[in-house]
């Protein structure tokens, strides 16, 4: 599987299955959240989601995976400083995928800003 040749996080705490564009402007990439998902939440009595923790961690490790494939940081230089402005506009339930989409703002040889979102049926998430 390549993205655990790009990040260091394993099962279960790999939230990345696949990275479906890489720029140097922008990454995506993609989650399914299975049925038998380890860290669910109950929303309501029999109604589970995705915890809004995990969705943010799923957007920093696609960002991670992309500058690593990138060879713009190696794997075990980047970690996280700061999150700014974080909004939940919907859940996300079991067996849904959902997209990443994370951009390049500032790269140099020290500092990697960026910012993502992630959707879920071209919905923001």
């Amino acid at each position: 599987m390549e993205i655990e040749t790009l990040l260091p996080q394993r099962y279960p705490f790999l939230f990345v299955d696949e990275l479906i564009a890489v720029s140097a402007e922008e990454i995506v990439g993609i989650k399914t959240y299975a049925r038998d998902f380890l860290f669910y939440q109950e929303l309501l009595p029999d109604e589970k989601v995705v915890p809004p923790t995990i969705l943010i961690e799923s957007i920093i490790q696609c960002g991670g995976a992309g500058v690593t494939k990138l060879g713009i940081f190696p794997r075990a230089r980047w970690r996280l400083a700061a999150l700014e402005n974080i909004r939940i506009y919907d859940w996300v339930r079991p067996n849904q995928t959902v997209k990443m989409v994370t951009k390049n703002i500032k790269v140099s040889s020290k500092v990697l800003k960026q910012t993502g979102i992630a959707f879920c049926n071209e919905k923001k998430i």
